[in-house]
C-alpha cells in the first residue's frame, strides 16, 4: 500500500506488482457486474403486482404470562417477566385525573403531577434523584391526565432496587419543593402565551368547547388566573386525596425473578396504609353544548383553513365498538372514501379523515376534519358532510368492507408489539372496569363484521343533522363565504384572558 496526498485529498492506491494481478481484478469486476446482472434480470422477470402478492394468515395473537394479586393494604400488583433484554420497566396506575380538579384552579392535577418528580422526596431533594438515576441510566417519572395519574420507572435489571426504592419514594413521599411549582407555573404561562400559534391546536382546542361545553373538565382549559390561584397546599391536599395503595393499579415487567419482586414491592409499598374512607370519584355528566351550527376563528395570516365537524360520540363498551371501527377503515386511509372522493377526486384536502373515536367511560365524539385551502373551504365542508351521509345511504361494497377490516385486523398486531405494552392494556381494562379480554372480543367482532352492519351503525351513530361545524381560517380568503353553509356563522373570540407578554426561553 502508498498513500499519496493530492490537492489535499487522501488517496489509497493499490500497487499491482504484476500483469498477472490486472488482469485478475479485471476478471473480477466483470463477474461481479455479471452476476448483479442476472439478479436483477431475475427479480424482474419475478416481480409481480401487488394484487398478486399471497400474504401469510396473521399469527395467533397470545397474552404472555402474568401473574396478579393484592397486597394486604389494597395495592393491586401485575407481574409480568421478560429476560429477553436486561431492563425492568414499571407504571402505576392511580384513579385521579385533572377532570376531577375544581374548575377554579384549571391546572392543579397536573402541576401535582410533574411536581410529585421534580420537586424531590423527603429522602432525596431533586438534585439528588436527577443524579442517581442519571448514573443508573435510569428515569422515573410522573403525571396526572385527564382521567388517571400516576408514576413510571425505566432500569437495568442490576439497578432494579436502588431505582425501584426510588419510584416507591416518588409515588409515597414527593415534598412538592416550592421553587418547583413556580417554575411549572412559569412554563405552563408560557404555553398559554404560545397557545394560538398553531391553528390546528386552536381547532382542536375550540372545538371540543363546542361540543362538551366551555366549562366542561373535557374541554376547559388552563387560563393565566387559575394557574395564579394555585398554590402548593392545593397540590399536597389533591396528592393527599388520591394517592393511597388501594387506589393504586402497579405493574412491571421485564427482566426479574418474580418471587423476588414480590419481596421488594412488599418491602417498598406494603407498610403504607391504605385509606377505608377512598371512594371511586364521581365522574362529570356529558352533555352536547351544541347540536349543530357553524363556528369560525378568523386568523387572518392563514392561507389556508383548518376544519373540523362532528358531534358527540360514544364509549369502548358500546356492542357496536368493533363495527364502528370497521367504519373508520371504509372512511379513512388510502383507498378510504375520504381519501378517494375529496382528496384524490375532487382534489379539494392536503389531508383529510373521518372518525368515530370513543371514550373508556365517558362520551367520545365522531370528529371529522382536515386542511384545505382558504378558497376551497366551503366545497371541502360540503363534500365532508355528503360522504358522512353517503355512508348511510349507500352500502360499503365487498372490496371497502375486505379492505376497512383487513386494515383493521393487521393492525390489531401492533396493539402487542412488547411484553410492557400488553401489560398495560391488561392494566387499563382493570382500571376502566373492562373485561381482561376485551381486545380479542373485539378482534372477532371486527371479523364478523358485514356490510350490513357497517350500514346500519352509520344511520344509528352519525348524526348528520346534530353536526357542529368549526373552521379556523383567514375571513377574507374564503370565497364563497361560510355563509353559504348556514345563515348565522358565529364567531368565536380566541383572545388570551389577561393576556401577558410572551415569556421569554
Amino acid at each position: 500500500m502508498q498513500r499519496y496526498k493530492v490537492k489535499g485529498k487522501r488517496y489509497i492506491a493499490l500497487k499491482i506488482k504484476n500483469g498477472k494481478g490486472l488482469i485478475y481484478a479485471l476478471v473480477a469486476v466483470f463477474a461481479c457486474l455479471l452476476l448483479s446482472c442476472n439478479f436483477s434480470l431475475a427479480a424482474t422477470n419475478e416481480a409481480k403486482h401487488y394484487s398478486e402478492l399471497e400474504l401469510p394468515a396473521l399469527p395467533e395473537i397470545k397474552i404472555p404470562k402474568y401473574e396478579r394479586f393484592v397486597l394486604q393494604n389494597g395495592l393491586v400488583v401485575y407481574l409480568m417477566e421478560d429476560h429477553e433484554l436486561p431492563l425492568v420497566n414499571g407504571t402505576a396506575f392511580v384513579r385521579t385525573g385533572n377532570r376531577l380538579e375544581p374548575m377554579e384552579k384549571v391546572g392543579l392535577a397536573g402541576f401535582t403531577g410533574g411536581v410529585m418528580r421534580t420537586g424531590g422526596t423527603k429522602q432525596h431533594s431533586a438534585d439528588e434523584l436527577n443524579e442517581m438515576l442519571e448514573q443508573r441510566a435510569a428515569s422515573v417519572e410522573a403525571s396526572i391526565g385527564e382521567g388517571s395519574g400516576g408514576a413510571s420507572f425505566d432500569a437495568l435489571s442490576e439497578d432494579l432496587e436502588t431505582v425501584f426504592g426510588l419510584f416507591a419514594e416518588v409515588l409515597r413521599s414527593p415534598v412538592f419543593a416550592q421553587e418547583k411549582l413556580d417554575l411549572a407555573k412559569t412554563q405552563a404561562k408560557g404555553g398559554i402565551a404560545r397557545r394560538n400559534d398553531n391553528p390546528d391546536g386552536i381547532a382542536s382546542r375550540e372545538f371540543k368547547k363546542l361540543l362538551y361545553g366551555k366549562d366542561s373538565p373535557y374541554s376547559r382549559t388552563i387560563e393565566y388566573a387559575t394557574v395564579d390561584r394555585v398554590e402548593r397546599e392545593d397540590l399536597i391536599n389533591f396528592y393527599q386525596q388520591y394517592f393511597h395503595p388501594n387506589n393504586i393499579i402497579l405493574g412491571i415487567v421485564g427482566d426479574f425473578d418474580s418471587q423476588k419482586m414480590r419481596s421488594l414491592i412488599q418491602a417498598k409499598f406494603g407498610d403504607w396504609n391504605r385509606n377505608p374512607g377512598i371512594a371511586k370519584p364521581k365522574l362529570p355528566s356529558v352533555s352536547a353544548a351544541n347540536t349543530g351550527g357553524v363556528f369560525f376563528v378568523n386568523q387572518p395570516q392563514l392561507t389556508q383553513s383548518s376544519v373540523l365537524l362532528g358531534h358527540l360520540g360514544g364509549r369502548f363498551d358500546s356492542p357496536d365498538y368493533a363495527t364502528l371501527d370497521v367504519l373508520n377503515g371504509v372512511l379513512n386511509g388510502f383507498g378510504g372514501r375520504l381519501f378517494n372522493e375529496v382528496r384524490s377526486r375532487q382534489g379539494l384536502a392536503y389531508s383529510v379523515y373521518g372518525q368515530w373515536s370513543p371514550r373508556y367511560d365517558y362520551p367520545g365524539i365522531f370528529i371529522a376534519g382536515g386542511q384545505t385551502r382558504s378558497d376551497a373551504t366551503v366545497q371541502f365542508v360540503k363534500a365532508l358532510q355528503a360522504e358522512i351521509k353517503r355512508t348511510q345511504t349507500q352500502r360499503v361494497t365487498a372490496k371497502e368492507l375486505a379492505f376497512a377490516k383487513e386494515s383493521t385486523l393487521n393492525s390489531f398486531v401492533f396493539n402487542f408489539q412488547d411484553p410492557s405494552q400488553t401489560l398495560s392494556r391488561l392494566m387499563r381494562y382493570e382500571y376502566y372496569g373492562y373485561p381482561a379480554d376485551f381486545l380479542f372480543r373485539y378482534q372477532k367482532a371486527v371479523a364478523a363484521t358485514t356490510a350490513a352492519d357497517v350500514q346500519r351503525v352509520a344511520r344509528e351513530y352519525l348524526k348528520p343533522e346534530k353536526i357542529v361545524t368549526l373552521v379556523v381560517g383567514n375571513q377574507a380568503a374564503i370565497q364563497p363565504p361560510l355563509t353559504q353553509l348556514a345563515t348565522k356563522v358565529t364567531q368565536i373570540d380566541v383572545t388570551i384572558p389577561g393576556s401577558q407578554p410572551q415569556t421569554k426561553n
